[in-house]
C-alpha cells in the first residue's frame, strides 16, 4: 500500500493522497474513465482486490480476483482516451503499464500490457466492463 504522501503508482505526478488514494481509501468516485483506468492500475499496483472488484461492471466482473504476486507494476502511460468525461455515460481508455516479474527464477525480467479498456457510468459511477489486449 502507498503512503499517502508517496507519489502515485499511477505515474501522475501527485501525491497517492491526493490522487488515486481518494478513490481507493478514502470511497470517492472517479468523476471520469481516466482517473477511474488510474486508479485500478494503482489497484493492481498495490493488489487492492477489493477496489478493483468493486469498479468492476457486474456484468463482466469475476467471482474472485487473485493477483500474481511476483508481478510488480512499474508505470502506467496513458495512449489516448475517448469520450468518458465528466457528462459522457461511456469510454475508452488505450494504455500500456509496464511490469516486472520477480519470481526467483526470471528476475527482474520485464512486460507490459496493451489495452484498450471500456468503461460505462451508472448511477454516476465509472465501472471497468473489459478491455482488449493489443499485442
Amino acid at each position: 500500500m502507498s503512503k499517502h504522501d508517496d507519489r502515485c503508482p499511477c505515474g501522475s505526478g501527485d501525491t497517492y493522497g491526493d490522487c488515486c488514494g481518494q478513490y481507493l481509501g478514502d470511497g470517492r468516485r472517479a468523476p471520469t474513465a481516466e482517473a477511474l483506468m488510474r486508479s485500478r492500475y494503482t489497484g493492481f499496483a498495490t493488489r487492492a482486490t477489493h477496489y478493483l472488484l468493486a469498479t468492476w461492471h457486474p456484468s463482466t466482473r469475476p467471482d474472485e480476483l487473485e493477483l500474481d504476486v511476483n508481478m510488480a507494476w512499474r508505470r502506467l502511460d496513458i495512449l489516448r482516451t475517448d469520450a468518458g468525461g465528466p457528462w459522457d455515460d461511456t469510454g475508452t481508455v488505450e494504455f500500456v503499464a509496464h511490469y516486472r516479474l520477480e519470481d526467483g527464477t526470471a528476475i527482474g525480467q520485464r512486460g507490459r500490457l496493451h489495452e484498450t479498456s471500456r468503461f460505462v457510468r451508472e448511477d454516476g459511477r465509472w465501472l471497468y466492463v473489459d478491455g482488449g489486449i493489443d499485442a
